[in-house]
């Protein structure tokens, strides 16, 4: 029986983008068979994101096209795979809905699946600005200081991941949480699991307006640190 993929796409004022990605990255699930789905999240967008997306999900027969209210990129990735946990998801994908990634890049991850635990994209010729860039390198260190770990790229939104260590993991990171990712990749290393990084393209965003600009970065990540900090003193009292 085939591996079931599902792919989750969070999606935020994306109406300008939205009908592309989703095309291309159905192409994708339909490629890995019947079983496979494509999850978009409307994260409460306040323009069409949404409208478009059930009017596609009437055209491609495995999207599956979900609302919420809005709670930001990181509370809708760890929606998403809830989601696709609850639905037996064997594997599970995770993307943006913005165009910066490559659909094309896929197959080379879903061949090694078996292999690995999670196969995670190293972003390593950034088009998306220097600031971004920054805020990466910065992450890195402030991940460094307070797990003691090093990680390639600790929140690339170009991830596969198997089931088992996603139903190890998704339940201890926080409802609401911004940086799921993150912490989600901070959980893989120092569980000690397989993990693999493999370069990927990251483009400049396809179409519409970045909601998150440098001020909410900072306020993202002031709070990023408090949380941190609470769920490394949560982890050594699990070791203890």
């Amino acid at each position: 029986m085939p591996d079931k993929l599902y792919i989750v796409i969070p999606a935020y004022n994306e109406e300008m983008n939205i009908e592309s990605v989703a095309r291309e990255w159905h192409d994708v699930v339909v490629s890995c068979g019947a079983a496979s789905r494509l999850v978009i999240i409307d994260d409460g967008s306040r323009d069409a994101t949404y409208a478009r997306l059930t009017a596609l999900a009437q055209e491609l027969p495995q999207l599956i096209a979900l609302t919420k209210p809005n709670g930001g990129h990181g509370a809708t990735v760890l929606y998403g795979y809830q989601y696709a946990l609850r639905a037996g998801a064997d594997f599970i994908f995770q993307t943006d809905s913005d165009g910066q990634t490559l659909p094309g890049e896929f197959p080379a991850f879903w061949e090694k699946r078996h292999a690995y635990d999670a196969i995670i994209g190293n972003r390593r010729k950034r088009e998306d600005g220097l600031a971004r860039v920054f805020v990466t390198k910065v992450l890195k260190a402030v991940l460094f200081c307070i797990f003691g770990l090093h990680i390639t790229d600790a929140n690339t939104p170009f991830r596969l991941m198997n089931r088992r260590v996603m139903e190890k993991y998704v339940p201890r990171i926080p409802d609401g949480f911004n940086l799921s990712n993150v912490m989600l990749s901070v959980l893989l290393l120092h569980g000690r699991e397989k993990v693999l990084y493999l370069p990927i393209t990251f483009r400049p965003r396809q179409g519409g307006v970045n909601s998150i600009n440098l001020r909410r970065i900072v306020r993202i990540g002031r709070q990023a640190v408090v949380d941190f900090w609470r769920i490394r003193r949560e982890m050594k009292k699990t070791q203890a």
